[in-house]
């Protein structure tokens, strides 16, 4: 039998603003993640995805190998710490 390894912590995807040149493939790639405003550049959600939602983080991935300037990236963070 294999293993089932259960995904925790979340993920939010980040653009660098400097390499950003407002192609708007982010959008394309992971419209649940990105919206664009009016010149084509992202406006990324920054509420953290859970890594369990492995659509979502396919989108992300599909993102990041997809921008033609490499401004993507995706940032893991633990549910384990939390604020007190």
């Amino acid at each position: 039998m294999g293993v089932v390894r259960r995904r925790s912590g979340s993920f939010v995807l980040k653009v660098n603003p400097i390499l950003c040149d407002g192609f708007g493939h982010c959008h394309e790639l992971a419209p649940e993640l990105v919206d664009v405003d009016e010149w084509g550049y992202p406006i990324v959600a920054t509420e953290p995805v859970p890594l369990s939602n492995s659509g979502v983080l396919q989108s992300a991935r599909y993102a990041v190998r997809g921008c033609p300037r490499q401004a993507l990236s995706i940032e893991r963070s633990n549910d384990t710490e939390k604020p007190q």
